[in-house]
């Protein structure tokens, strides 16, 4: 594409010969002469002066003349409001999607005759189980080795990564994404302590509702809810190996990164931001709005939008306080 055509599919600015063009995307630190790339983050404002892209996408704000260039050849710039969101419309157009699965059923797939699977480009890939009364909406892509056992249901425009498997009952919603090795309504955590001190398994008799748009990552695993649901609402975006037990209700937008584990019953709000490795007890519930800064403890309920981190979550400038009045501390000791 032409210089001036990739500025028109991103709303962008051009700095530059608008005649020049790139055939592929790079990463700033490597990119090559016909590659364009982008610089969202200041970390890496630094690699402009040595980078060979032939364009780089930058926010508004970037002022080139603060980098020495080492070749002293001019880089075309595009500016934009966002340089991130505008390189994955770039990624679309230079690096279409593959076709993971063909349309049609896989001939060693085990399809129930009482399954309802939609006539619109659906694909079901080699070694599917799809169990009784499932119901598969259109443009559904199942791949291979996953199962779906009895009463599944999902919405249109699914993605199914291999290796996963989706308990009876569970609904799946429209435009959702689930990677490899997860696991979609295993019994939730359940045990009641006996006189003789063995324990007794409690039933788990709910589902889990997945709901619109929400991408689901690697070998994550989430509870079927004892009774009622498990429910993960629209636009929630989990990250790899990730716990949520029975009953747990995620809101809308809500991101969390990989190794979190989240205790029963317990409900987080809209639009929040969770990190790595965070920990959050059962039956407590957590406002709209909310960071969790990584490997935080959440013991209570919290009430009030903000950041929060610390061993026992807190106000993440109160854990900061602490920390320094400890470390002024130490240093006065030593």
């Amino acid at each position: 594409m032409k210089l001036s055509e990739v500025a028109a599919l991103i709303g962008g600015e051009l700095v530059g010969d608008a005649n020049a063009e790139v055939n592929s995307i790079g990463k700033i630190e490597s990119a090559k002469p016909l590659d364009v790339t982008f610089i969202a983050n200041p970390v890496y404002e630094k690699y402009f002066s040595t980078t060979s892209a032939g364009a780089v996408i930058v926010s508004k704000k970037f002022d080139p003349s603060h980098y020495k260039r080492t070749d002293k050849r001019a880089v075309p710039l595009i500016k934009v409001e966002d340089p991130y969101l505008a390189f994955l419309t770039l990624l679309d157009n230079f690096l279409p999607k593959t076709e993971l699965q063909k349309i049609g059923i896989a001939e060693t797939a085990v399809v129930s005759s009482t399954a309802e699977i939609s006539d619109e480009e659906v694909r079901i890939g080699s070694n599917c189980f799809i169990g009784e009364k499932v119901k598969i909406g259109k443009r559904v892509s199942i791949l291979p080795n996953t199962v779906l056992l009895a009463g599944v249901e999902t919405g249109d425009d699914v993605l199914i990564y291999p290796n996963v498997t989706i308990y009876n009952g569970c609904r799946i919603g429209s435009r959702v994404i689930i990677h490899s090795g997860t696991v979609i309504g295993s019994d939730g955590f359940g045990q009641a302590k006996n006189p003789d001190g063995t324990f007794q398994k409690i039933p788990q008799k709910g589902i889990v509702v997945i709901s619109d748009d929400v991408e689901i990552g690697s070998n994550c695993s989430i509870d079927r809810a004892t009774i009622g649901e498990t429910i993960i609402h629209n636009g929630v975006k989990l990250d790899n190996q990730i716990q949520i037990a029975h009953n747990v209700e995620i809101g809308e937008n809500t991101v969390i990164a990989a190794h979190t584990g989240i205790a029963g019953s317990t409900k987080i709000g809209k639009n929040c931001m969770i990190g790595g490795k965070v920990g959050i007890v059962g039956h407590i519930q957590i406002c709209d709005n909310v960071i969790l800064t990584a490997a935080t403890n959440v013991s209570k309920s919290i009430t009030k939008p903000g950041t929060y981190s610390g061993y026992r979550a807190q106000p993440q400038i109160m854990e900061l306080k602490q920390e320094a009045f400890i470390r002024s501390k130490l240093k006065k000791k030593n």
